[in-house]
């Protein structure tokens, strides 16, 4: 069966298709069943090259940074009302290309970023001008002259030429939450995306010339790390932005470094789940679980470290055991599947040898730890639960990516906050508590960029994400989401002169 979006003519720079040989292309597999859904180009320091000529040139010279605020949020309202149209097509090509379960397809890799993106065109339109206060000064060509008045102005302008590249574990949602901001601030924008899902960024080379964008504004790449090296390094690129794992965040600021540019990340974690002696087990079990199962643990902010009062501990991973056993796993296009595979074999032959490493450090494996024995293809993993584990042992430092929790026990909430901050990342966190202040109070002294109380609301267009300590630099969403993308300068002048 053909899944759509999954075929292009070559790669999208200024404004056109430049078409690649047979050659330079690779096969993109679906991860459930390892079957080929596409053939996917593969670019070169050329491709990568014209890219950054054609933003560069776009940007210095092109309309689009000049368009009235309006102009520029009207273009994007029509990518906006594309991609809604798009919904029955984009679904099942997320489903093939990323291996997301059909439930999370519609809410968190559509639904999710199209809110965003409402809010993000709603909010555009906000006034980002500010006056500064009437100020006098002693005149230094004239003291014993009359003094001056002035005033000031401060504006925002578009950061440049923008890089930005992606990940694979939510390739529509992580692709908006960079071309939206910086193509609403008047940014141009090279986006690379995953080998591992290409598609989602290549379907938005035919979104640019169906809505009107200018030459050169949006330009999709794909290629190795030396492509990569170059877009983050080139002294032609203005700001760099990167959502994927802590290591190649470092490696980006680096690259960056030379030429002083303006870098937002947003990298790893290993958030902590704080269940305390008063929280409601089953429900705190059920996130636990969720938290894991959820896009089979592929996920930044997932809590994996789950830190549990020693006095309800039995019960809680007896409970988390119990759930963990009724997860239907399967084909996720098979719309009564709950948990789908992880991306490729390379991904499972981690989690694998992190799973044997926390048999090795004495954490006692409670459930899971192995393929499922009736999944023949794909790169499936149990839902794993781990207890007795200790803080300082690697399934509680390392960011696993796959379906692996962390049980450790606390005593007081002191020592809860206490492991819940001994980690060099800090994206996430959450709370289960029946008293409510007690747990706001806590989150005040966890050195994460987000907590969610009991479950929280699930959404809130409003709510900046982003991390602390290794977890990333700068925020996305927000109301200062599209500020990321610009500068901001001080116009001062006199008044009467």
């Amino acid at each position: 069966m053909s899944i759509p979006h999954t075929s292009f003519n070559g790669l999208f720079i200024d404004g056109q298709w430049t078409p690649l040989s047979a050659g330079q292309h690779e096969d993109v597999i679906n991860p459930a069943t390892e079957a080929v859904i596409g053939r996917a180009p593969v670019g070169d320091l050329g491709h990568a090259r014209s890219a950054i000529d054609a933003a560069r040139h776009a940007f210095d010279h092109g309309p689009w940074p000049r368009l009235p605020q309006a102009e520029r949020t009207a273009v994007m309202r029509r990518l906006h009302l594309a991609l809604l149209q798009r919904a029955d097509s984009l679904v099942p090509m997320m489903v093939a290309e990323g291996g997301f379960t059909l439930p999370l397809a519609h809410a968190m890799q559509f639904q999710r970023p199209m809110a965003l993106f409402a809010a993000a065109l709603d909010r555009s339109l906000y006034p980002s001008t500010r006056s500064l206060p009437v100020e006098t000064s002693i005149n230094p060509f004239n003291p014993a002259g009359a003094p001056l008045i002035g005033a000031g102005t401060v504006v925002r302008e578009p950061a440049g030429v923008v890089t930005a590249i992606t990940a694979y574990n939510a390739p529509l949602l992580i692709n908006l939450s960079k071309l939206v901001p910086a193509l609403l601030a008047g940014c141009t924008v090279i986006l690379k995306p995953s080998a591992y899902t290409p598609f989602s960024a290549l379907l938005f080379g035919e979104l640019a010339a169906e809505i009107g964008l200018p030459p050169g504004v949006l330009n999709i790449v794909t290629g190795d790390a030396e492509v990569a090296r170059l877009l983050t390094s080139d002294p032609a690129v203005d700001m760099v932005t990167f959502t994927g794992s802590e290591g190649v965040g470092a490696a980006i600021l680096a690259q960056a470094a030379p030429t002083i540019k303006k870098v937002l990340l947003e990298l790893g974690g290993k958030s902590a789940l704080i269940v305390r002696s008063d929280a409601d087990v089953q429900k705190a079990a059920m996130e636990g679980v969720f938290q894991v199962a959820n896009h089979c643990g592929q996920g930044c902010a997932l809590a994996t470290r789950h830190i549990v009062h020693n006095s309800i501990r039995p019960a809680y991973v007896a409970t988390m055991q119990a759930i963990a056993s009724q997860i239907v796993i399967g084909d996720p296009a098979d719309p009564s599947t709950q948990l789908g595979p992880l991306i490729r074999a390379a991904s499972r032959d981690k989690v694998e040898r992190m799973v044997q490493q926390g048999r090795d450090e004495g954490a006692r494996l409670v459930c899971g730890g192995s393929r499922p024995a009736n999944m023949q293809r794909g790169f499936f993993y149990d839902v794993t639960v781990f207890d007795d584990v200790r803080n300082d042992m690697s399934i509680a430092q390392e960011e696993i990516f796959g379906p692996v929790a962390s049980v450790i026990g606390f005593d007081t909430d002191e020592e809860a906050v206490k492991i819940a901050n001994d980690s060099r990342y800090g994206l996430y966190g959450g709370i289960h508590s029946r008293d409510p202040a007690k747990a706001y109070e806590m989150a005040l002294q966890l050195r994460t960029g987000g907590v969610v109380i009991n479950g929280g609301l699930y959404r809130q267009n409003d709510a900046p994400f982003g991390g602390y300590k290794r977890s990333g630099l700068g925020r996305e969403y927000g109301e200062g989401w599209l500020h990321e993308y610009t500068q901001e300068k001080a116009i001062i002048y006199p008044i009467g002169v």
